[in-house]
């Protein structure tokens, strides 16, 4: 739309074309849908005769538009009743404003779609459901290709349209792994998993087991008011990132120590400290399994000098040396309040607090003056990330 190009004619996709022909389509428009491509497909894989122009993805851009159109629900519908799930997607609860609009499901649906593209020029696409899993089935499979950009399912609907519709990776929440583990049973659609004896399925995947059948037969019993409600029983803060590039052992050490130097300051910032730690690598084109580990400290601590250590210690004893690396992944599990748990007996108590008070400063600078106003010196390292994704937001262009 901010292009002027009309998005089921035009054959637009949204990926950084300098990152090369493996670059990820982030998003393509429906006319490319139309032709046959994929959302999430790489650059290479649009077929050569396809003419398409691609456009680097501006997060900023896309985060204003979706609060926009948030706050046109928001004029209708009361927040307690809208789950914001991602970016571009919402769950609202319809059921109290039937009668207080005086509209069928489906004219307060249309109603609401129109606003959006009043307002904004966009075609917003609706999943109903008497449920929310109905909904996003509805939404993920059937909407998209209905001329009206809407579909609805109920239990009975579900049974008929999706039952044994394939692929089954096509359901929310069934992804490649779990679609591998069916198919070992034999079972390869919704109606497979219904027939299937439900001991069998709680011996391959435990206590899930009871949301694959659950949704299996349409059911899901969690409502918009359970999320909202929902506090976690353990906390913790994460991040991740998909390198550019193949990446060596030693490369991939020093964008680990970056990335654990950002999410220390995170701790700091919020006035946590960690108790764990966990590490996932992930090689270039799986050329074997992801490897890392968990660790538990024995104690709480906010020290980068600890964290690193204990970082690069499992990236030692868990990564190959010899295999492409692509993936970063590192969490810090269990936490809590900087002033709650146990502390280490062996800590240099005058070192750590100096520098907690420099790692403070170093956050009240970069959010006065920016994320890169300063960094450490691996950061200037050729095969360092930080000072680039510094600039971006969710992994992308930032503009």
């Amino acid at each position: 739309m901010e292009h002027g190009f009309d998005p089921f004619k035009k054959n637009l996709v949204v990926a950084d074309a300098a990152r090369g022909n493996g670059a990820i389509c982030l998003a393509i428009s429906p006319a490319m849908k139309a032709l046959g491509c994929k959302n999430r497909c790489r650059l290479f894989e649009i077929p050569s005769n396809i003419e398409y122009e691609a456009v680097k993805p501006h997060m900023k851009k896309y985060m204003e538009y979706s609060k926009r159109i948030v706050s046109i629900y928001l004029e209708y519908i009361s927040h307690e009743d809208i789950h914001v799930y991602s970016i571009d997607e919402c769950f609202l609860d319809l059921t109290p404003y039937l009668r207080l609009y005086k509209k069928e499901p489906m004219e307060l649906v249309k109603f609401l779609m129109d606003e959006v593209t009043k307002r904004t020029g966009i075609c917003a696409t609706a999943g109903a459901g008497t449920n929310m899993f109905l909904a996003k089935v509805a939404l993920d499979v059937l909407a998209k290709h209905a001329p009206d950009h809407i579909a609805y399912l109920d239990e009975n609907i579900f049974k008929e349209k999706m039952w044994r519709y394939r692929p089954i990776t096509d359901i929310w929440n069934i992804g490649r792994g779990t679609a591998t583990r069916l198919a070992r049973h034999g079972v390869y659609d919704l109606c497979g998993v219904t027939r299937l004896d439900e001991s069998s399925l709680y011996k391959e995947f435990g206590v899930n087991a009871k949301y694959l059948i659950d949704h299996a037969w349409g059911r899901e019993s969690c409502t918009i008011k359970d999320i909202q409600s929902f506090t976690p029983k353990s906390k913790s803060l994460s991040n991740s990132q998909i390198l550019f590039e193949d990446y060596n052992y030693e490369n991939t050490l020093i964008v680990l120590k970056e990335m654990v130097d950002n999410l220390t300051l995170s701790l700091i910032d919020k006035e946590l400290t960690t108790e764990g730690i966990s590490l996932s690598i992930g090689y270039s084109k799986d050329v074997v399994p992801a490897t890392g580990g968990t660790r538990r400290l024995g104690y709480r601590t906010d020290s980068y000098r600890t964290l690193v250590s204990a970082f690069v210690n499992l990236f030692e004893e868990t990564t190959y040396r010899d295999k492409p690396i692509r993936k970063v992944s590192i969490c810090f599990s269990d936490v809590d309040s900087k002033f709650y748990g146990i502390d280490n007996i062996f800590e240099d108590y005058e070192a750590s607090e100096e520098e907690y008070s420099l790692q403070k400063a170093v956050v009240g600078v970069k959010k006065k003056f920016g994320k890169n106003a300063v960094m450490k010196g691996f950061s200037y390292l050729d095969k360092a990330t930080g000072l680039m994704r510094n600039k971006l937001i969710g992994g992308h262009n930032g503009e």
